[in-house]
């Protein structure tokens, strides 16, 4: 009998690390126009921001069906196993709801963890899950999250409010106010939910709000999982927040793992957004 991680793509883990890692992987949908792509699947990060770049419209997301998980979660008792399941913010999807209504019949084997998270701040839980996995029960290990969860922070910077505006979070005369002064949105994710920290003129004051923002956490325990992203095809605005941030990472780490978002946050963000996810230091 074996413990999987079942993981959905909402964490921006690609399908390809997803496998490397031993992870089941539980795609959501992206819906150009009559268009269905399987997240990370059936569409790369890259061929996504190409499409949303080339069609100049706003796909939708659907959540993993009850349906998807109930088929996953019964290959799990078939083979003998257990699971642990970690599933995006349930204040952001109904993707826990849909894992939560297939449970029904297999409590005794898949065991649910609502991660309070999207994206990087996701995906920082799965891979301290990976690590915490040696010789602990599904239970065990959903445990330690329901107990580090608290502490993942996830922090980010829009490029643009344009696809804001289009998905119907802000409005248009405020998308608009924004474009013309340089408005950078600067976001956390903060109890399951988005949350607004500033609104910076021009990247380089949105860069420093994302250093302060470190510094006001505690800073970055360098033990745990810590990942920093970008969405769209260019990471030159990521590379200007590292160097602008230097002083959190010389003498800390070799080597700044990356990541690139993929279309459940880059459908609101759009390109060009950067985000940094850590676990605070105590």
């Amino acid at each position: 009998m074996s413990v999987q991680i079942i993981v959905d793509s909402a964490s921006d883990l690609t399908k390809e690390r997803a496998d490397a890692l031993n992870l089941d992987y539980m795609p959501l949908k992206t819906i150009f126009g009559e268009t269905e792509y399987l997240d990370g699947v059936t569409i790369s990060h890259k061929e996504f921001y190409e499409k949303l770049i080339e069609c100049g419209t706003i796909p939708t997301t659907s959540q993993v069906s009850p349906h998807d998980f109930e088929a996953k979660f019964k290959e799990v008792k078939e083979a003998g196993d257990t699971a642990v399941v970690i599933c995006l913010s349930s204040l952001l999807s109904g993707t826990y709801q849909s894992a939560h209504i297939a449970l029904d019949g297999y409590e005794d084997c898949i065991t649910l963890v609502d991660s309070l998270n999207v994206c990087l701040g996701e995906q920082i839980l799965v891979l301290y899950a990976v690590k915490r996995d040696e010789g602990l029960s599904a239970k065990e290990i959903a445990e330690k999250l329901e107990e580090k969860k608290k502490d993942v922070c996830v922090l980010a910077v829009f490029d643009t409010l344009e696809y804001l505006k289009q998905g119907g979070r802000i409005s248009k005369t405020a998308a608009w106010a924004g474009n013309i002064l340089s408005i950078k949105p600067v976001i956390a994710i903060e109890k399951g939910e988005v949350a607004i920290l500033g609104k910076a003129r021009g990247s380089k004051n949105g860069n420093n709000i994302l250093i302060q923002e470190v510094k006001n956490k505690n800073g970055i325990d360098f033990s745990m999982p810590y990942m920093l992203g970008y969405s769209g095809l260019d990471d030159s605005l990521l590379r200007k927040y590292i160097a602008d941030s230097a002083d959190l990472w010389t003498g800390q780490t070799k080597e700044l793992p990356i990541s690139t978002i993929g279309s459940t946050i880059g459908t609101h963000a759009g390109p060009g957004a950067i985000c940094v996810s850590f676990f605070h230091n105590a």
